[in-house]
Order: C-alpha cells, then structure tokens, then sequence
C-alpha cells in the first residue's frame, strides 16, 4: 500500500488562513486542513510563521543519533545507499518466492505418493530401475541391513528459504524428506548402514519423480562435498529453470538416533568390516570416528537449528540483511563454497552466537552485523579456542576439549554434540581470519572505496595469492595415506582419500615453509554434481587442489634453512624433515648447525625457493612426485628473462645500474674547477628505479664491426652489417646553483648549458679517465659499459622559457609546451625516479611488478599511450592501496591485478590517486576528487593524481585518449581472463606467451621490419631462432677508456618518428618497442572525408573532381609507397589490408 505524501511549497509548517498572525512568542499551531466547503470547497495552505525559539531549536534526541549513525557508521551517505542498493539486488522478488511456493507444493505432492516397495537386502539395488543410480560410492560392497521404499514420514522446508536469508545468485532452496522409522533400524549408524539407506531412499525418490513432467531435470550432488550426504536437485520446468533449484535432503525421524552414539571419541565403523580382515587380525575397540559421526548427527538436526535460528532472528530486525551482506563478502572471497567451506548456514549460526552471547546488539543495523561479525572472525582463533552455541548440554555432550581433540576447527552447535566446522581445515579458517582481518583494516579508511572493496571485488585465488600450485593426479594421495600411515583416518573419511591426506599435507607444508610464509590457502572442492542415470563419480575425478601462498617478501627468498644446533633435541627432528637435504654446517659466528642449502643464483630463481621446498617435501614425506605437481607461481616471468647461464627477470641488472650511476653521482659531487657547485644529482631514467623492461647490460664492444668517422674518430655503424647492439643512455640530471651571473635570456642560458657540458666532460676525463662526448644538449659518459647522459640543469630556465616581451614592451608570462616538457624532464621525472626507487626498496617485487606490465603494454602496441612513467605509476597504485588485497609478493600476481585495474577501474567518474610517500590526507582525495568532477571535461580520459600532481595529470595529458583508453580496457579484460584460465586450467595448452601476442586483424596496414635492422629483436616475445652479431664481445667489462659507442640508434623507433611527423595526421602507428619487427598503421577516418582543394593543401593527396566541385582524398597507394622510400633497407614487405578499408 503506497503511503500519502504531503508536499510544501515552503520550508515550515502550512496552516489554513484565519485572519491572524502568531505572535513571536507564541508556539506555532500544527497544520490544519479547512472544512470542505470553506474557502469555496478549496484547501487553502499558507506557511506559519516560525518564532525564533522554535527556528534555533536544538535537535532532538533522535535527530542527534541518526546524525550520530550517519557520521559514525557511514563515510560518507553514498555508502549507506550502495549497502541498501545490494541488498535489493540480492534478495529475492515477490515473483520468485511465488515461483519456489508453487515448485515446492507440487513436489510436495508428489513425494507425498511415492509407492511402497518390497523389502530387500540394503546391498541388493536390483529393484531400481537402470535409469537411476545410486547415489553412493560401495567401499567396501557390502554392508547388513534391510531397506524397503515408503512414503515420507513429512515433507519440510528447511534451510535459508523459510528464514528469509536466502539470496540471489545462486537460489537454492531445501526440503528435507522424512525417512519412515519402519526404514531404518537404531543400529544403522554403524558401517555406513543408515548413509547407504540414505542413499537408496533418494534413488527411489529420483526413480518415482522421473516420470513426473511438473519436474524439469534430476541430478545428484553431495551436501558440502560430503560424499556420505548426497542430495537429489531438482529444477522446474519452463523458462524458470535457471532460476532456482530445490535441494532434496533425506534425513531420519527427530530423536530417532541418540546424539550419544555420535561422540566424537567413539568408534561407529568396526575395522574388520572396512578392511574386511577377520576380526581376530583387528583390535577389539576400532579408532574413534570423528568425521563420520558428525556427517551422520548433521541429518537428525537441521529442524532444531532451523527453530533455534527462527527464535534468534525474530528479536533482531535486521539480521536476514546481515546475513545477506556476510554470505556476499564470503562469496566473493571463494570460501561459500565447496568442502569445508564457511556456507551462509555457519554465517547465521555465527551471527546467532554473537546475538545469544550479547556481543551484538538486536537493535544494530546490517551494516553493523556485518562489521561486529568480520571483527569477531578477525580476533578469534577457533582451531585453538573454539565456541559453542550450547547453553545448557546434556552430561552426555562432549567438552570443548574433546571437539579439539577431534577436529581441527570448533563450532558446536545448540544441542552441544554437532560440530558444525567439522569439515573444515586450520589453513581455511586461517584464510577466513586473514581475509576478515584484512577487511577491518581498510574499513575504516576513508580514502578507499570500503563498499567496492569489500563486496564487490571477487578474490579469486591466483590474483589474491602470490605463488600458487597444484595437484593434478589426486589418485597419488591413496599412496601418501599409506605412506603417512593415515588407515583410521582414510576409515573415518570413508574412503575420501584426497580430504584424508589434505589436512596432513597442509600440516607439512606449514611446517616446511614456517616463517617463509604468512599464510597456506588451499581450494575448497567444488560439490560434486552427476545425473541420476550416472554412477557416483570417484574421488580421482574432482579437479586438482590448488594451494595458495602468501609470501612474506623478506623471507621467502632465501636459500638457507638454518636449522637447530647439532647436539639440540630438535636436531633430529630438524632432519626427520628434510632428510637428506638436511646436512650439518659452520657459519661464520662459529656455530655449527643443522641446514638446508637450496638451488638459486639470480632473484627470480631465489623466488621459486618455496617450490623446491614443496617439491621435496611431498616427494619424501607424501610419496607425491614431482610430475603430479603443477607450480605456476612465476610461468609469465619468462617474457622478462634473459641470460642463459643464470637467467635473470632484471633485478641484477638494474642493481649494476644503480651501483654505477651512485659511483658517477659521487665522483659528479667531489668534482672541482666548476666556475658553479652542484646542488644535486638526479637520476631520471627508469633503470634507476629498478622499472626498466629490459635493464641496460655492460657491453664490451667489438671495434672490428664499427668504422671510425674521421674527424673525431667515434664508432659509426658498416653499411651492409646488422644494425649493432642498441645502447641505452642513462639520464642523469645535474643541477648547478643558482646566481647572478646566469643570464635571463633563453639561448644564452643554453649556450652556458652547452658550456657545463664540455668543462664537465673534460674533468671526467681528467679525473677519471671516462670517454666523454658533449654535446649542447647534454653529455654522454661512457662507464663500466654504460653510457650516462647528463644533463645539466637550471632551476629557472622554466619561468625564462614562459617569460616574453610584447610589442608595447611589457613582459608576458605565458605557459608553454617547451617550459612543460623541460619541467618534465628535469624537475618531475627527477623526482619521480627517486620516489619510486624508495618504493622498490619497500617492496622487492616492485620492479619486477612494473617490467612485467610495460612489456604487456608494449607487446599490446600500447606504449605510446600508456607511457613508462604512467605504467609505473598504475603499478604503484597497486602497492600503496592494495585493497582488498595485500600488496602484491611476486610478479605474476601483480601482472594480474594490474590487468584487473585497468580493465575495472571506472576511468570516466573517478582519478586515480598514487598517495606516493603518503603524504596525501583525506581532505586531500575529497578535494582531488571534488576538482576532478567539476573540471571532468577538460582533464585527460585517464587521470592519474600524485601528491605533487593534484589537478592536472602531468603524466597522462597528451595520451591515451578516448578510443585507446577503451582499447586498453578492452584487451586487458580479455588478457586477463586468457591469462587466469592459462594459470589454472592445466587442460588448456600452456603457453603464457598467448596473451603477449596482439591481435593484428583490427589494422589497415601492416609493415613488416627486416628483422637483421631490429636492435632489440632478442627481446620479442617469441625469440628469434637465428641471431645476429651485433658488434659486441664477450669478457669483463673495462671501468673506463676506450671509444665511444653508437649510442641511441635503433632505426625502428627513428622510423616511427619520422612517420609520425610526416603522416600523424592521416594514421596512427603502432610497434612493440621490444623486438617488434611489425609495425602496424591505423587510417584515421576523419582524415578520409574529402576537403576543397586547396594547392597549400596537397601533401600525400589527390584531386578527385565530382562535377564542377573540386575535393582532395588522402592519395593511399603514393603514401604506401612512401612508407616503403622512407624505410628503404628496414622494410621486410609491406601488406595491406584493403578489404578492411572504408572511408
């Protein structure tokens, strides 16, 4: 029923007119409505005039605390409403729930006249028909009893459904059939007796429906992976099919097992009838049967748990939206799911416990359950302190203690005997704890999008986790139960063996990798599903487990395992577990230990020291070899590698790089005979802040391949050779002091440049022996095999470039793009370059982070959009505001989030803010981003704010612009979804390299490079089988001396310059800048429509005369030939695509 609203036209309350004023201060009448008939039958409303007691009023109690509520709860209102939007989109429609009503009365019926059969032996299935399968997996075949079909004892709904918690997407709703008591007997709980009868009594159920045409489709599938606990899924027919699926549980009359039979240190399957030995071979008392007595006991509950979980939820208004908002964040987090899993069950059960133990309030909101829920889950250990629901047990209930005993994980529910985390493993409540931990730690921090962190951004494994690995042939897990000596617990799993060994497995990987890791992630399998028709699938056939670990970066890395002193206690222990990798040593304090030395030169081996410890472990310990083992923590790093011997993903170069930029930096400062001092040194290359794709190498040259130029004796390349090795110059900024003495005009300030730049070189070479080359731009400093360009730099050059004098004589300061681009060059860049150097020396991945996302960018054809210094910066951003992950522990993983940024992140509505040194305070984003919606439009499509930076995005002014920011949006989803089913799906054929690949078809033309001319060709993607001499030797590298190099010449990138600037306004060019021997032409449309002519007009144009009208188009077969004059000798062949044209 939709509510009357009232409208005023003014602020104030609205009264009939009678001819009066109200005094000052007299109270104001409330609003009355005039008498039909009065005032010509018309409600006539006019406003009260307020007295000032009444308009300075405080506010009252309830205002305060809904004001209160809105400050304290909510960063800002916008949350609240994104909270209120969710849960409308996940709870369910009125038209659905008609839907489900419906469904489930007609089943109802119909189960309701399922037909008698005859008795017959439990082991005897012959009376089914062949169209229908047990549901049950006989080990061992046979087992005592009789089983007869009748109809249910009662049909009820149970579950999320009837108490209003259940939400969208995935619907499932459950209907517990009652198993008549004349079916069972009070001793089916031992050896499987009462799960087989289970199991037959859904067949028959599936046997009976399966002619009914009110039901769509019949499957099996295991309760939680639970293999004793199949359930029958039924979906309705029609087109709402998809929309909803009824879960169909069998379950014994309540009470008519004693919870007591069901004690976790009590025995409910003999020995000799699993192993099926003469019960003289076995003891008289078998193990206890933890796992098979809760599975059991978790049938004869769920109508208690249901009325428990009505009682709570009816004294607390808000906690069906609670719930709804815990099982999203779950969801997302993959842990709703699967065997083991923490489901919306345990996330009401819980929310119950905090309501019953007054840990909560029944007056909180959603928003608040939810926040007190992820606390409680971040604070409390339940492997070590469990909790329990049960008020007041009966004498025969286990203790706390004796559920430790049993399970690694404590939840017990009402009645005090059912642990409802009894499938649950230490690593998964760990990862629930960690993941909730996490939660709480950005929660509250008012620069992050909490809402958009929390429940909207999924989590899966290989982008949360930074190594992870598999185990693909799960059938080796039999041997590993034998080998760990794990027969009772195999029993207690009834046969499972892959959850068996899974605990044990995690134990031993925890105790291998210890302090290498922060956290030991394991995949929840997915619940088996099969049609009726079909046999229960074998433990062999779910996919391979997959483990994720969470490194810590200080640690992880390294190849010594020092272990005990050798006469400790733990000495033996120590070597109980590496075996004989294990070997005593003596270090340099003195000491001799126990230790473990593993394989690793180079840092991206030294990353790959936890797969050695893996391997060897589940080698030695578990009887798991190396092949059944599928380690994917760095598969991408190798688009990166070089070096044969020891390849290297670049972290060594870029630390020679930098050790010989600090020794040049030094001996710039001592230098003497400058007529001005140096107030600093600054690098401004991407090498020196451990970011460059591919870090310069020191080379030695080989003199032979050069021709020497006769005036100044340098190197210059032979005609007809390979083009040589591509060196790269380091830039190096060198501030001078300010003075009087430097003049105030702009060309004599460059000739003073020119000037430092050749006293410069000649100290250089004096001092230090250095072959040296000024130039008036800058000066090129040949060293240790490198080449530093420096540039000398004034502080005010800038403001002298904006400075000019008018024709009245005035001085004009006017902005322009040379003084931008040298503030770039020699103040932001600068700058940039140190601050993220200090980033990498945080976080060691860093580097390798940024090096793996340019040479995506760059094999995309992206780099010119995306430039290196807004590459760098994107990355960054994953480092400094990690949520809701943690900062990314390797290369791969921070590849993949940043495939994730890009392809997610709404560029149109928000900036993205680098809080680079964290300098940037809340006020500040709430600034930025208030500035950056009130100039929206003229700001670049992609807009990166720094501290430094605030409102104009320095680094991404000039590109990319509309069309290739939604390019790279594109390509980087599709990437990352190849990538990611690369990474986990071993069916797929493995080759990583796929998504460094670009797709060709979208171009009009396609110019193909002489590979012999391409520099950098040992770069590509896909390397080149035959290789070039490119003029170089191989040795040790001289300090100094020697001539200097070609430096800086590669004809593909002065090829691309000089068509950008001959035909940049016909077409756009593209090229991998590593290697790429394609470069790739895309017309621009525009450029095609036909202009007057004009004869100031005419370059690369033709006439076309329709009529008596005269137009210009672009004259396409004279530009292509062109293309080819101008890359005469670098032109392999030329294509072009003319089908694909249309102007």
């Amino acid at each position: 029923m939709k509510k009357k609203l009232a409208f005023a036209e003014d602020p104030g309350e609205m009264i009939p007119s009678e001819g009066h004023e109200e005094e000052d201060d007299e109270v104001p009448v409330k609003a009355k409505r005039s008498k039909p008939g009065e005032a010509g039958g018309e409600e006539v409303y006019h406003p009260v005039k307020l007295s000032r007691s009444d308009l300075y009023r405080p506010p009252t109690a309830e205002e305060l605390n809904q004001l209160k509520e809105a400050e304290s709860l909510f960063h800002c209102s916008l949350l609240k409403m994104q909270m209120e939007e969710l849960l409308k989109e996940v709870a369910l429609s009125e038209r659905r729930k008609q839907q489900i009503d419906a469904f489930i009365q007609t089943v109802t019926k119909l189960l309701q006249t399922v037909p008698d059969s005859p008795e017959v032996e439990v082991s005897d299935p012959s009376w089914l028909s062949s169209a229908v399968k047990v549901p049950f997996l006989l080990v061992p075949k046979t087992t005592k009893g009789k089983f007869h079909m009748a109809p249910p004892a009662s049909v009820d709904l149970i579950g999320s459904y009837p108490l209003g918690t259940c939400t969208k997407p995935r619907v499932t709703v459950d209907l517990a059939v009652t198993i008549p008591a004349d079916v069972l007997h009070p001793k089916d709980v031992l050896n499987q007796r009462y799960p087989r009868k289970r199991a037959l009594y859904l067949a028959g159920l599936a046997q009976y429906l399966a002619s009914s045409s009110d039901i769509r489709s019949m499957r099996y599938a295991c309760l939680h992976g639970n293999r004793l606990r199949p359930v029958l899924l039924l979906t309705p027919p029609g087109k709402d099919s998809s929309s909803f699926t009824l879960r169909v549980h069998a379950c014994p009359p309540p009470g008519f097992f004693k919870p007591s039979r069901f004690h976790p240190q009590r025995n409910n399957i003999r020995t000799e009838w699993y192993s099926e030995l003469q019960p003289s071979q076995c003891g008289s008392s078998g193990p206890p049967t933890p796992h098979y007595n809760s599975s059991v006991l978790g049938d004869l509950l769920p109508r208690a748990h249901l009325q428990f979980l009505f009682a709570v939820s009816s004294q607390c208004s808000s906690f069906a939206d609670g719930v709804a908002l815990l099982k999203v964040w779950l969801r997302q987090r993959e842990l709703d799911q699967g065997t083991g899993c923490f489901n919306g069950f345990l996330a009401s059960m819980l929310l119950a416990y905090l309501l019953t133990t007054h840990r909560i309030s029944n007056s909180m909101t959603a928003y608040q359950l939810l926040r007190n829920s992820l606390n409680f889950l971040a604070s409390a250990d339940l492997t070590v302190n469990g909790i329990s629901l049960a008020r007041d047990p009966d004498s025969t209930a286990p203790s706390l203690p004796e559920f430790h005993d049993a399970f690694q994980v404590v939840f017990v529910d009402p009645s005090g005997h059912l642990n409802m985390c009894a499938d649950m493993t230490a690593c998964t409540y760990k990862q629930l704890q960690h993941e909730a931990s996490v939660s709480m730690q950005f929660w509250d921090n008012p620069t992050v999008d909490g809402f958009h962190c929390l429940l909207m951004t999924p989590k899966p494994m290989i982008r949360t986790s930074d190594h992870v690995f598999q185990l693909c042939e799960l059938v080796k897990l039999q041997s590993s139960c034998k080998k760990m000596n794990l027969l009772s617990e195999l029993m207690d799993h009834s046969g499972d063996y892959v959850h068996t060994a899974l605990p044990f497995i995690l134990s031993l990987l925890q105790r291998g990798l210890g302090q290498r890791i922060h956290l030991l992630t394991h995949s929840l399998s997915p619940d088996p599903e099969w049609s009726v028709e079909s046999e229960a699938p074998k433990h062999k056939a779910q996919p391979p487990l997959s483990f994720g670990l969470l490194l810590n970066p200080e640690l992880a890395a390294s190849v010594l395992e020092r272990g005990p002193a050798a006469n400790s206690p733990t000495a033996a222990e120590f070597r109980q577990l590496w075996g004989s990798r294990s070997e005593l040593r003596r270090f340099q304090d003195g000491s001799i230990t126990e230790a473990v030395l593993w394989d690793g030169q180079s840092m991206c081996q030294k990353r790959l020291v936890p797969r050695q410890i893996i391997t060897h472990l589940l080698q030695l310990h578990a009887d798991i070899p190396e092949s059944c083992m599928r380690y994917v923590g760095s598969m991408v790093d190798d688009v990166i590698k070089t070096g044969r011997e020891v390849p290297s993903t670049g972290e060594e170069g870029s630390l020679l790089v930098v050790q010989s930029y600090d020794d040049l930096s030094r001996k710039l400062w001592r230098l003497e005979g400058l007529p001005l001092s140096i107030t600093a040194v600054q690098g401004a290359h991407p090498a020196l802040r451990y970011t460059q794709v591919f870090p310069p190498v020191p080379l030695k040259v080989d003199y032979s391949f050069f021709d020497r130029e006769k005036a100044s004796r340098s190197l210059v390349p032979q005609e007809g050779k390979p083009c040589p090795a591509y060196i790269t110059p380091i830039t190096v900024i060198c501030h001078m002091e300010g003075s009087g003495k430097w003049p105030h005009d702009r060309f004599a300030i460059r000739h003073i440049r020119a000037a430092f730049h050749i006293r410069l070189g000649e100290l250089l070479k004096k001092h230090h022996n250095y072959t040296c080359r000024p130039c008036p731009a800058h000066l090129d400093v040949w060293k240790d095999g490198l080449v530093f360009r420096i540039q000398v730099a004034y502080h005010r050059e800038p403001q002298v470039l904006r400075e000019s004098v008018n024709a009245e004589g005035l001085l004009v300061v006017r902005d322009n793009e040379e003084a931008q681009a040298l503030e770039m060059a020699t103040m932001h860049k600068p700058l940039l370059t140190s601050t993220l150097h200090g980033l990498q020396q945080q976080h060691q991945c860093f580097g390798g982070v940024c090096r793996l996302a340019k040479r995506w960018l760059g094999s995309q054809l992206f780099s010119e959009d995306i430039t290196e210094d807004t590459a760098d910066l994107l990355v960054a951003s994953l480092f400094l505001q990690p949520a809701p992950f943690t900062p990314p522990g390797s290369p791969q993983v921070g590849l993949l989030r940043f495939l994730h940024l890009l392809s997610s992140f709404d560029w149109r509505n928000n900036p993205l803010v680098v809080n680079l040194n964290n300098q940037l305070a809340a006020t500040d984003y709430t600034e930025i981003k208030n500035d950056f919606m009130a100039s929206r439009e003229s700001l670049p499509v992609l807009f990166v704010a720094t501290p430094k930076d605030k409102n104009q995005s320095l680094w991404t002014k000039r590109a990319p612009s509309v069309q290739m920011l939604q390019r790279v949006v594109m390509v980087a989803a599709e990437s990352l979804k190849l990538l990611e089913q690369q990474l986990m799906d071993r069916e797929q054929i493995q080759d990583v390299r796929v998504v460094m690949r670009p797709p060709l078809d979208a171009y009009d033309v396609l110019i193909h490079l002489n590979p012999k001319q391409v520099p950098l060709r040992p770069q590509a993607v896909d390397p080149p089988t035959v290789t070039f001499s490119r003029g170089l030797m191989a040795g040790s590298v001289a300090q100094s001396g020697g001539a200097l190099p070609v430096i800086d010449y590669n004809p593909v990138s002065l090829y691309l310059a000089e068509l950008r600037d001959a035909f940049g306004d016909l077409a756009l060019f593209f090229c991998d800048p590593h290697g790429g021997t394609v470069i790739a032409v895309l017309w621009k449309p525009k450029a095609f429509i036909p202009m007057p002519f004009k004869t100031s007009q005419m370059s690369a144009r033709r006439v076309v005369v329709t009529g008596e009208e005269a137009n210009s188009i672009p004259n396409v077969e004279a530009i292509l030939e062109d293309f080819r004059v101008m890359g005469k000798g670098l032109i392999k062949s030329l294509e072009a695509r003319t089908e694909k044209w249309s102007f």
